[in-house]
C-alpha cells in the first residue's frame, strides 16, 4: 500500500474521518480463521480498514445478515475461449463474483505473437477487476505444430516486469523440460526468480513427474482424478481445479479432498475454457464453489480454494480476504449453502453489469484476416483404408482426454463415415501450406453434415467433422470467407455461423448475440445428432491438441501422446 493511502485509512481507524463505506451487519468469511465474524466493515481508498460494532460512514449499507466474501479467482483462463472480446467477458464473470482473472494469452499468441498478447493486455487495462496474464511458455505447443507465430525467451524479455504479468503459462512441452531443452530452459530461467510458473500435466507421474516440478513448475490444472492430483499437491504443485465447458474435473476432486481429509492449501479453482453462455446459465468461479458444498464440503473451505489459495500461490498478497489493508474486493452472498452472489464489489466501488465497463481499445487491423488457405475441395478429405487396424480418436464425455482405439475397418479407397465413427480433419490455415491431417473421430455423433471451428487448440488451424466429404469441404469454405468461426453444414447448406474475425478466435458482436449464436448453434448440433454429454465445440476444438492424451489429428496427421510426449503415427 502507498503511504497516501495509508494516512487515509489510519485517519478512518483513528475515528477522524468517516469511512468512504460502511457496510452494518455482515456476516464476513474470515479465510485465515475460518470463522464468520458478525461485524460491521469499512472501506476507505479502496482497501479494508476495519470491522467493528461501531464506525461511521459516507455511504452506509445494511448487509442485513447476509455474507460478505473475499472477492473470487479464477487461478487460469484463456479470454479467447470465451469467444467474447475481453470486457465483455469480464462484464459477466466479475457480476457472478469473480474479482481477479489470471489469463494466459496463448491462444492469441498462436496467431498473432506478441501481438495479440498485447491486445489481452491492452482490452483488460483499467477495466474494474483485476486481470493478470502469464506469458505463453509454449508457442507452438509442440514442434510438430504448424501455427502463426513462434514466441521465444528473446520476445517475452520486455515483459518481465509488466505490473500485470504474473510469470510463465502453461508449460505443456514436458519432453523439453525432461530432456532439459535448451529453449525451454531460457523461458524457464527468465521467469524463475519472483515469478510463477505454471504447469501442464496430463500424464506425468512418479519420477517424471519429479523431474519436471523440479525444473520450478508451481501449478497444473489437468487433473481429471483424485489420484493423479494428490500426486502433485504432496509435491508442492498447486492444483488448479478445473470446471469448464468441456472438463469437468470438480466432482472427482473435491470428493477426493473430502475423503482423504488432506490439508487443502494447495488447491485452487479455475475455469480454463468455458463457453461464454455457460458463463451467463450457471455462473464462473461462484458454480465450482457451490459444486463443491453440494457435494460436502464446508463452505469456507471452498471458499479458501476460491480466494485465498490462490492468491497467495500467485504472489498476490494484496487480495483473497477481508483484512485491513487487503483491497476491498467483495461479494455479498444470500447465504453459504447456495451460494447466489448478489452484489459486487472492487477496490470498494459496486459493479453494476455492463454500465461499470467501458468499451475497450479499438482491435488492431493487423489482428483481422488471418485465416490464410486456398479452397477446400472434398476430395482433400480422401483418407483410404488398407486391412490394417486404424488408429480412432475416441472421445471420453465431459473430459478433453481422448482414447485411441484400433479398429479394422473394410479396405477402401476413401473412408465413408457411417455408425459412430465420423471423419476428422485438420487443416493448417496460417501460411497456406497446403496441409491437411484427415483420421476417424467417435463418440461425436453428427449426422447429415458437417461442424467447422477456426477454435482448435493451440495452434487454430481448422477442424472440421462430419459424415460426409462435401458438407466438410463446404463448412471449411465458410470458415475461410468469413475468416473465422464457427459453422454448421446440414445436407450441403450452411445452416448458420457464429463469425470470429478477431484472429480467427473472437467475436466483434456482443456478448448477448455471441451467447444467443452459440445456444443457437448448440442445439442445432444436437439435433444433428452430437451426443449431449459433450460441448460440440469446445471438445471439438480439443481434438488437435498434441499434449492431452491419448490421440489427436493436427495438420500433419495423427500424432500419439504418450509420458514423454507427441509422435506423428506413419
Amino acid at each position: 500500500m502507498d503511504r497516501q493511502s495509508y494516512l487515509r485509512i489510519k485517519e478512518v481507524m483513528d475515528g477522524n474521518e468517516p469511512a468512504d463505506l460502511l457496510l452494518r451487519n455482515c456476516n464476513i468469511v474470515n479465510v485465515f480463521t475460518g470463522e464468520i465474524i458478525h461485524s460491521n466493515l469499512a472501506v476507505s481508498a479502496g482497501h479494508f480498514v476495519f470491522w467493528s460494532q461501531t464506525g461511521r460512514g459516507k455511504k452506509e449499507i445494511d448487509v442485513k445478515d447476509r455474507y460478505v466474501v473475499p472477492g473470487l479467482i479464477d487461478a487460469h483462463m484463456h479470454f479467447e475461449s470465451t469467444m467474447v472480446q475481453p470486457r465483455d467477458l469480464l462484464a459477466v464473470a466479475v457480476m457472478h463474483g469473480t474479482t481477479t482473472l489470471i489469463a494466459d494469452p496463448h491462444e492469441a499468441a498462436n496467431v498473432s505473437g506478441i501481438q495479440g498478447i498485447k491486445y489481452i493486455l491492452d482490452q483488460t487495462e483499467d477495466a474494474p477487476a483485476n486481470v493478470y496474464v502469464t506469458m505463453p511458455s509454449c508457442v507452438p505447443a509442440t514442434n510438430l505444430d504448424d501455427n502463426g507465430c513462434d514466441l521465444t525467451a528473446e520476445d517475452m524479455k520486455p515483459y518481465v516486469h509488466h505490473p500485470r504479468v504474473l510469470g510463465l503459462a502453461e508449460v505443456m512441452d514436458a519432453e523439453a523440460v525432461l530432456n532439459a531443452d535448451n529453449k525451454m530452459f531460457k523461458k524457464l530461467e527468465l521467469f524463475d526468480q519472483n515469478h510463477i510458473i505454471d504447469g501442464h500435466i496430463p500424464s506425468l507421474s512418479g519420477i517424471n513427474l519429479m523431474k519436471y516440478s523440479a525444473a520450478g513448475i508451481d501449478t497444473d490444472h489437468e487433473s481429471i482424478d483424485f489420484e493423479s492430483a494428490l500426486e502433485k499437491a504432496r509435491l508442492g504443485i498447486q492444483v488448479l481445479i478445473r470446471e469448464g465447458s468441456a472438463a469437468h474435473n470438480v466432482e472427482n476432486l473435491i470428493k477426493g479432498i473430502l475423503k482423504s481429509e488432506i490439508d487443502n492449501c494447495n488447491f485452487s479453482f479455475c475455469t480454463d475454457d468455458r463457453h461464454v453462455e455457460d458463463i451467463v446459465k450457471i455462473g464462473h468461479i461462484d458454480n465450482n464453489v457451490r459444486i463443491a458444498i453440494s457435494l460436502g464440503m464446508k463452505p469456507i473451505d471452498a471458499i479458501k480454494i476460491a480466494t485465498i489459495n490462490t492468491a497467495r500461490r500467485y504472489g498476490l498478497k494484496h487480495l483473497g480476504a477481508i483484512a485491513p489493508g487487503y483491497q476491498a474486493d467483495f461479494i455479498i452472498v444470500d447465504n453459504l449453502k447456495k451460494f447466489n452472489v448478489e452484489r459486487v464489489f472492487v477496490k470498494g466501488k459496486e459493479i453494476k453489469g455492463k454500465e461499470s465497463f467501458k468499451k475497450g481499445p479499438a482491435c488492431p487491423k493487423e489482428l483481422k484476416h488471418t485465416v490464410n488457405i486456398s479452397k477446400i475441395t472434398p476430395e482433400q478429405f480422401r483418407l483410404p483404408i488398407d486391412d490394417e487396424p486404424v488408429h480412432v480418436i475416441s472421445i471420453v464425455p465431459r473430459q478433453i482426454t481422448t482414447e485411441d482405439v484400433l479398429i479394422r475397418f473394410n479396405p477402401t479407397e476413401n473412408f465413408k463415415s457411417y455408425g459412430d465413427f465420423k471423419k476428422i480433419a485438420s487443416i493448417e490455415c496460417h501460411k497456406n501450406k497446403g496441409l491437411i491431417g484427415v483420421a476417424i473421430t467417435n463418440g461425436y455423433g453428427i449426422q447429415n453434415g458437417a461442424i467447422a471451428i477456426s477454435v482448435a487448440h493451440d495452434s487454430h488451424n481448422i477442424i472440421v467433422v462430419g459424415d460426409n466429404d462435401k458438407d466438410m469441404a463446404v463448412a471449411a469454405n465458410e470458415i475461410r470467407r468469413l475468416q473465422g468461426g464457427i459453422v454448421i453444414v446440414e445436407n450441403g447448406k450452411v445452416f448458420d455461423s457464429l463469425p470470429l474475425p478477431i484472429m480467427g478466435l473472437i467475436s466483434n458482436e456482443s456478448l448477448d448475440n455471441v451467447s444467443a449464436k452459440i445456444e443457437r448453434l448448440k442445439n442445432k448440433a444436437y439435433e444433428m445428432g452430437v451426443y449431449k454429454d459433450i460441448d460440440p465445440f469446445i471438445t471439438l476444438s480439443f481434438l488437435s491438441l498434441p499434449v492431452i492424451p491419448k490421440l489427436r489429428i493436427i495438420p500433419r496427421g495423427l500424432v500419439s501422446i504418450g509420458d514423454l510426449g507427441p509422435e506423428l503415427i506413419k
